[in-house]
């Protein structure tokens, strides 16, 4: 289990990546809707390449704006899982019924990914199992 200095090490992490993306959502969701505070004239395209090119980056936005409210959700379950206590243990390992002392997600991994749900063993069957 993690000491409980490590645990607040932790959830500042993850305090300060969801600070951090929830500006980066805002940015491109206002990027990708076009939304422009100041008033001035649309900067709508003129020529059908000009359409099609805009098209295509107002996609990206989004998708990048849909991934990023992913990686926010798994920080709030993350943090839920440090005040449930649950923090830092594979939820893979722990439906194939490992125990607990087998079944926590390394320390190294989570200063990477700090809302790290599996170890990488886990991860790694998740994925090839394509959830």
């Amino acid at each position: 289990m993690l000491k409980q200095t490590e645990l607040e090490e932790f959830k500042r992490l993850l305090l300060v990546l969801r600070a951090r993306i929830r500006g980066d959502v805002k940015h491109l969701t206002d990027e990708a809707l076009d939304r422009n505070e100041n008033g001035s004239e649309s900067k709508s395209p003129t020529h059908l390449a000009e359409l099609g090119t805009e098209t295509y980056e107002q996609d990206f936005a989004l998708r990048r704006v849909e991934n990023e409210q992913e990686v926010l959700d798994e920080i709030e379950e993350a943090l839920q899982r440090i005040e449930d206590e649950s923090y830092g243990i594979c939820t893979g390992c722990q439906e194939a019924g490992r125990s607990v002392s087998k079944s926590l997600i390394p320390k190294a991994r989570l200063r990477v990914i700090p809302y790290a749900r599996n170890c990488v063993e886990c991860e790694r069957k998740r994925e090839e199992s394509g959830y």
